[in-house]
């Protein structure tokens, strides 16, 4: 195992020094605010979206940030460190291929005064699965047969393959958090409202007050007994802003001490020529891709023209004409840089087969190459595109990114583009509906695997109902039974070898098909006030946003 210092060399390198993730810290000491002067500890600005406070109903960096500070988990990672360790546990292992047991740590009790067993762990995971809310991160665990708790401090999770590599980081995931039996719905998502007036938490912080699309207060939970130990921050109050300007615009003043998420790369390169601030390299795994619906898209499997050779056509030539290089300079000033895969640089097993497969071979666009796919495939042109992207989630430079591919594919004379944006709120419910054909989506790891650029997405994911669902979490209706089983494999595969040749056998694979196409990846960057402490551990190692580290 690397020190944490070369795992965080590893993981900067492996991303190019690229940012996707910005936090921005300014001092109080020199703030004249009256917003952060009214409140105690540190207050933090966002422009990211709670989709829900419920762990079954989101799946998004925003949601999860809460969860991260206020449920218990039974395997965390470390400060600095991606690899997982027993949060609320004694221990946790295979005891037998099949079978992953974890022990809990005695006299556990959730805010409320509700004891904390192996009930609630159970209760935990079935509702996930019971519920599997198209917006949940129900996929994560698709390997998941049964939970059991023989007694109160006891968890057996039965595997449904053998020696799965993964099952541990996935109990830090966002299907991971701990939610207590007594507040929380068996059958369907519990409202923010009820979480907030239950408190059901047992992590290292409690919500005090919570105002949708507003604000959150957090205060420090002595109650917990988990891995990371107890925040240096007592108090946190996480605001919430509807665009970028307006946050900036509150660190610079100092009406937060902390801005995350998102800044763009005009207001990002301003920041960082002002002496007051400090620039932070973190590390990250942030990409952002397009999915294409293969029920909804040109030539689907539910249009009047189906047609699956033709369909594929145009999904090869969408991939024949994207500039990614102009896309990471042009609209992100090298913020973010070209991905030709699933799995971005860095990880294990990454490789780059869009590049070799698709425009000049190099990963440039190469428009003669795009109409000869579409011609031999006996495609009519120009081909109409419904291309739908939310202006909110991913940053507002996301305008900037697809007027700029909607001009890419417009300019080969191949395809007509109509795009659309919707707010996320609505937008991350109509995509789950097949409402847009192809859409904008980024992803932000839940662990530093190569399996999480690959399982959620590709692998079938359990319906309510039992029934697998096509797609993964994406839900676009694509399967390949080749992908689905070596997924599979890879996961149970104790050889590293073996492994990383699998992930990269369904890297090509998924190439080949097109369910997504992957455009931009970036890591995590860091803007402080120069007398804010705990900058380094808050841009943690695990891709997670630990607030209890940040003092002033």
């Amino acid at each position: 195992m690397n020190s944490t210092s070369s795992v965080r060399r590893r993981l900067l390198i492996g991303v190019g020094g690229a940012v996707a993730t910005t936090l921005v810290l300014a001092g109080c000491a020199n703030s004249s605010s009256t917003s952060t002067d009214t409140l105690d500890g540190v207050v933090i600005g966002t422009s990211d979206v709670i989709t829900s406070l419920d762990p079954a109903g989101s799946y998004d960096n925003g949601s999860f940030a809460v969860m991260n500070q206020v449920y218990p988990f039974l395997m965390n990672t470390p400060y600095g460190s991606p690899d997982v360790k027993p949060d609320i546990a004694t221990s946790a292992e295979f005891t037998s291929p099949t079978q992953y047991t974890v022990k809990l740590k005695s006299g556990l009790k959730f805010a409320n005064g509700d004891a904390l067993t192996s009930s609630d762990v159970k209760f935990s995971f079935d509702r996930q699965i019971a519920i599997a809310d198209a917006n949940g991160p129900s996929s994560l665990l698709s390997n998941l047969k049964s939970t059991a708790a023989p007694d109160d401090s006891t968890v057996v999770f039965t595997l449904k393959s053998k020696n799965d590599q993964t099952f541990p980081q996935v109990l830090s995931s966002p299907a991971g958090p701990i939610v207590d039996e007594q507040v929380f719905s068996a059958t369907k998502v519990t409202s923010d409202a009820d979480i907030v007036k239950g408190k059901p938490f047992a992590g290292q912080y409690s919500i005090s007050q919570y105002k949708a699309k507003e604000l959150i207060q957090y205060a420090a939970f002595s109650g917990y007994k988990g891995l990371l130990g107890a925040p240096k921050t007592k108090s946190v109050t996480a605001q919430y802003f509807t665009d970028e300007t307006a946050l900036k615009l509150a660190v610079q003043k100092g009406d937060v001490n902390v801005a995350y998420r998102s800044l763009s790369p005009t207001d990002l390169a301003s920041l960082k020529e002002d002496d007051k601030l400090k620039v932070h390299d973190g590390p990250g795994g942030e990409i952002r891709y397009i999915v294409f619906n293969f029920d909804t898209m040109p030539y689907g499997a539910k249009t009047s023209e189906a047609d699956s050779a033709k369909a594929l056509a145009v999904r090869k030539a969408v991939a024949d004409s994207v500039d990614r290089e102009a896309l990471s300079e042009d609209v992100y000033k090298g913020s973010y840089t070209p991905l030709y895969s699933p799995v971005p640089d860095g990880l294990t097993g990454s490789i780059t087969p869009f590049k070799s497969l698709y425009g000049d071979g190099d990963g440039g666009p190469d428009a003669d190459k795009a109409k000869s796919t579409l011609t031999a495939a006996g495609v009519t042109t120009p081909v109409t595109l419904n291309l739908q992207f939310t202006p909110d989630h991913y940053g507002a430079s996301s305008d900037d990114e697809y007027a700029l591919i909607k001009k890419q594919l417009e300019d080969t004379k191949l395809f007509k583009v109509n795009i659309q944006s919707t707010i996320y709120d609505e937008y991350s419910t109509e995509r789950t509906k097949d409402s847009y054909p192809l859409y904008q989506l980024g992803w932000f790891p839940d662990y530093s695997d190569a399996d999480n650029y690959l399982t959620p997405f590709f692998l079938p994911s359990p319906g309510a109902d039992g029934k697998p669902l096509d797609g993964g979490f994406l839900l676009n209706h694509y399967n390949n039974p080749k992908v689905d089983a070596l997924i599979e494999a890879q996961r149970s595969e104790t050889d590293t070898a073996a492994r990383t040749k699998d992930i990269e056998q369904i890297q090509t694979l998924e190439a080949g098909d097109i369910s997504t196409l992957p455009l931009l990846q970036g890591a995590q960057v860091a803007v402080s006030g120069k007398d804010v402490k705990g900058v380094d551990d808050a841009l943690d190692a695990s891709f997670k946003f630990r607030y209890a580290t940040l003092s002033l």
